[in-house]
């Protein structure tokens, strides 16, 4: 029997998601162990590529190379560009019902096209973003090891973690704390192992500040909260550095010494990752009890439509989220 393919949820049907699934679709319709299906109103695809409905995902795996499955819910056709807070419905069952699959064992993983976050506000969201609602769907599950959600990107051979996520930068600054560090990278550590499959997984931590504090002279976070948080990890066996100054970190020399690292904010870990790779970075949710990475760019309303949207970070994600399944696979059996 053929592998659980994946699925993928449609991301808001007025952006790009739609153009880079179907690219994604074309340029992987032959690869049958990258098999997909689209968790979308069919009003979505219909006309624009050869679609099939199906009923489950396992059915994707002998009509992906003629036709781009769907598993239809209930919304209608988006006009590309004019993003309307009515698709909110469709965009969070589609997200709902890849979850429900995954946690039931009929998709091997769940990739996710981009949402607008402002959008699905207007009409009553009221997570910062899908990482939050992915961990907020899967509690009461169980992950193969300690729980996130945790939100790194990866891109070539460069993978960050974040400590703090989508809030202001002050309050970023203002909520790092020990517990949170050592929490976050106790997730990494565990994902680099089960995910990625590296036995003894190497950390570097950047710092909070320019130069990583100077020693206090700019900034004391280093020294009473990143330091002692990197200690504490140390004396637990697992390899990680102390804050180190995040603008000398991501080199391709200096990246030759870890396996990942772990940022202190967004913007941080965000820039470097998209530096490396814009088009072909991947986000990835850690910590989950499913599998779930995501194309790292959003909905580009802007060129919605115009038939100019590369899939490059979708086809990067759905790669890489094969990878991890089959990875946490041959983890489960060892």
């Amino acid at each position: 029997m053929s592998p659980n393919p994946l699925v993928v949820s449609m991301g808001d049907p007025a952006g790009i998601g739609p153009e880079i699934t179907i690219k994604a679709w074309e340029a992987l319709r032959g690869q049958s162990h990258l098999a997909f299906a689209v968790i979308a109103p069919p009003a979505v695809f219909e006309g624009r590529v050869p679609c099939q409905i199906i009923d489950a995902p396992q059915q994707a795996n002998s009509i992906f190379a003629s036709a781009l499955p769907i598993i239809a819910i209930d919304g209608l056709a988006a006009n590309a560009g004019q993003a309307d807070p009515a698709h909110a419905p469709a965009i969070t069952s589609s997200i709902e019902r890849g979850v429900s699959l995954c946690l039931d064992g009929q998709a091997a993983g769940l990739v996710t096209c981009p949402i607008a976050k402002d959008i699905l506000y207007k009409a009553g969201f009221s997570f910062p973003g899908h990482t939050e609602y992915l961990g907020h769907l899967c509690m009461g599950h169980d992950a193969p090891y300690d729980a996130g959600p945790v939100m790194m990107l990866a891109a070539q051979d460069l993978r960050v973690g974040l400590v703090t996520v989508h809030i202001a930068l002050q309050v970023a600054a203002l909520s790092l704390s020990e517990d949170t560090i050592i929490r976050t990278a106790k997730v990494m550590l565990g994902a680099l192992t089960t995910d990625f499959g590296i036995a003894k997984p190497r950390l570097a931590l950047t710092g909070l500040n320019p130069h990583a504090g100077e020693g206090g002279a700019l900034g004391r976070e280093e020294i009473d909260i990143i330091n002692p948080a990197a200690a504490k990890l140390r004396a637990l066996g697992h390899e990680v550095t102390d804050a180190q100054p995040a603008d000398t970190l991501f080199h391709s020399d200096a990246r030759q010494g870890y396996d990942a690292v772990l940022a202190m904010y967004h913007d941080q870990g965000l820039i470097p990752v998209k530096t490396l790779d814009f088009h072909g970075g991947v986000n990835i949710t850690l910590g989950l009890p499913i599998v779930r990475t995501s194309p790292d760019h959003g909905t580009a309303f802007g060129i919605a439509g115009q038939g100019v949207a590369r899939p490059d970070s979708l086809i990067a994600a759905i790669k890489t989220a094969r990878q991890i399944a089959n990875q946490r696979a041959s983890h489960a059996v060892q």
